[in-house]
């Protein structure tokens, strides 16, 4: 686990960072369609769209006019820059520019992945790149899935199944064609994959951009809505009467769960718990989403990661309710909610689970 500790100074963890949206999903999802749409929308005129030269459908047809090999003006401003190298060097390459002047003053960017990609290095990238980390933050992971096609890919290939399992946002795209069985089945699997995730359907690329944008925490005074909407119903303080800090299971042994605790953590131990995960089993860590109740501190800490990469932990200035209890919710491949609860509490990090224990 790549972190810090907690307390690092006043610092607002969020302030002056560029939000970033991952789209993702498998091939002929409609990944271009969507973002097309989204550009579209008023609210985007000062976006930035990165997207891979080998996508499905080009949009280069809306292009006003072209200011570099790799970078072009949208007809509604927006700035477009194709990826030929690494993320990394293009999302520097286009912070350069920004700074100099050399392209428009993009407020936020959507970063669209190949079908065939997995999403885990697209996401691991922001918080690996420590420059990168100091300027932009992770808004929302959002995943297509085709409701004619996605059963089946779901059942037969492991790109999609990660697509989905680690998203924020899960969009079915095609229920104008799809029969409404296939809808119907299609909604029930992705719940089952990824229980936190907001599940829309779409047709068209037609949707609220207000569905997709601004998903992320984005400072230390955040709303109690607003934390509930990051981090997802599986660790809403309800959470305990519905039942969903039991493990829930779907085939190919991905398990979504909740771990609570009750007493403050020690963040010492709690570095200890997830260094252990991250050494032994971190490819199986598909996304762990966290608010915790550190010893010393006034507020939440914030955690995040996907796989063996975490964010550097944030600090929110205070909570939001006054229900207090730390909650992290996981997603994983073949680790069971048993073995991590075990973990923390023999390193002494875990006072209780709390409800479902």
């Amino acid at each position: 686990m790549r972190s810090e500790r907690a307390a690092t100074g006043e610092r607002d963890p969020f302030a002056g960072r560029i939000p970033i949206s991952v789209i993702t999903g498998f091939l002929g999802s409609g990944k271009t369609t969507l973002l097309k749409k989204l550009l579209r929308h008023p609210g985007m005129a000062n976006a930035a769209v990165i997207v891979n030269e080998f996508g499905e459908e080009a949009i280069d047809h809306e292009l006003l006019e072209t200011s570099s090999e790799r970078m072009a003006l949208l007809d509604n401003g927006c700035l477009c820059c194709t990826v030929r190298t690494d993320l990394q060097e293009t999302l520097r390459d286009i912070l350069t520019k920004r700074t100099h002047g050399e392209v428009i003053q993009f407020d936020r960017v959507f970063v669209e992945t190949t079908g065939l990609a997995d999403p885990a290095p697209v996401v691991q990238t922001l918080a690996s790149d420590s420059l990168l980390a100091d300027r932009f933050r992770l808004d929302c992971v959002v995943t297509l899935v085709d409701a004619v096609n996605g059963l089946g890919q779901l059942d037969t290939l492991v790109e999609p199944l990660k697509q989905a399992a680690i998203a924020d946002r899960l969009l079915v795209t095609k229920t104008d064609i799809a029969s409404p069985e296939q809808v119907r089945a299609l909604r029930a699997r992705l719940a089952e994959i990824n229980p936190q995730a907001l599940l829309l359907e779409v047709v068209q690329g037609e949707v609220d951009p207000a569905d997709l944008i601004d998903v992320g925490l984005t400072s230390r005074q955040e709303p109690g809505e607003k934390i509930k909407r990051w981090i997802g119903p599986l660790a809403a303080p309800t959470a305990a009467a519905a039942g969903f800090d039991e493990p829930l299971r779907h085939s190919q042994g991905i398990t979504s769960f909740c771990l609570w605790f009750d007493r403050p953590l020690n963040w010492s131990s709690f570095e200890t718990c997830m260094n252990v995960l991250t050494s032994l089993r971190g490819p199986d860590l598909l996304r762990v989403k966290g608010l915790l109740d550190v010893e010393g501190e006034p507020g939440p800490v914030v955690v995040q990661g996907v796989q063996h990469i975490f964010h550097p932990p944030a600090r929110l200035q205070a909570w939001s309710d006054a229900d207090k209890r730390s909650r992290l919710v996981f997603i994983t491949r073949g680790i069971e909610r048993d073995l991590v609860a075990n973990l923390f509490r023999a390193v002494g990090a875990l006072a209780s689970t709390g409800a479902g224990e």
